[in-house]
């Protein structure tokens, strides 16, 4: 059975995006099949994060736990889209997670910031497998993906927002970046912001506001710190530069 239910069923959300941060969300399901979800969120996430959900499930969909009253499952995240909720509402995001079983890997007792990809078969139970994702140097893709795209060294004015667990700017700073791609930039600021955390970046000149994770924080040789952002719900347009 994999046709996808429309069932609005509550869930609980947790996620753990750094060692020091996490956040509990209560939401709905916007469609469900034994094998993962669709849900929305007010906090942003990205692809090859793990989130733990606590649901009512029906037990006829279930991989395991058939007697027990809730459903937990820890369930990959596969895709993020961010929906505009038009004038001045919160964003929200639109997930799609596979569910991956009952416990979370080691790796990411040890480090919440892992990433890891779906495999292509599955489990006895139905559920799918998943391998942790392997790091080409300093950039969080995989080992085999296209060449990473040039970074252009110029400084484009952009507006950093640091979202808090209900998904509202509890921080924010206008900078610049110091290089940037589609992909990514590292962008000037002084706002501490941990590795695996997301922030929102916006520009005015390119009309653009896209979430990122931060795969880094360093000090330059001038003193001044950068965080270095992978966008994860779009790529930024760069005609004009190129």
């Amino acid at each position: 059975m994999r046709e996808r239910l429309e069932l609005s069923l509550p869930v609980r959300v947790y996620g753990r995006e750094s060692e020091d941060y996490e956040w509990v969300e209560q939401t709905r399901l916007l469609d469900v099949t034994p094998f993962g979800v669709r849900l929305t969120l007010s906090k942003p996430t990205e692809p090859g994060r793990l989130l733990h959900l606590t649901l009512p499930m029906p037990r006829q969909l279930r991989c395991f736990d058939h007697v027990e009253d809730q459903y937990r499952v820890w369930a990959l995240v596969r895709n993020i889209r961010t929906l505009d909720p038009g004038g001045d509402k919160q964003m929200r995001y639109e997930i799609g997670a596979a569910f991956v079983g009952k416990r979370p890997p080691e790796s990411f007792e040890k480090d919440p910031t892992t990433l890891y990809d779906v495999a292509a078969s599955v489990t006895e139970s139905g559920l799918w497998q998943f391998t942790e994702r392997k790091l080409a140097g300093e950039r969080n893709v995989s080992v085999g993906s296209p060449r990473p795209e040039t970074r252009y060294h110029i400084p484009i004015e952009v507006v950093i927002e640091v979202l808090d667990e209900k998904g509202k700017v509890s921080a924010s700073e206008k900078t610049v970046t110091e290089n940037i791609s589609r992909r990514g930039a590292a962008v000037f600021t002084t706002l501490e912001v941990t590795r695996g955390r997301f922030v929102r970046v916006t520009s005015a000149q390119y009309q653009i506001s896209a979430i990122a994770a931060v795969r880094g924080r360093r000090i330059g040789a001038n003193g001044v710190p950068r965080l270095h952002l992978e966008f994860v719900d779009k790529q930024w347009p760069l005609e004009g530069i190129e």
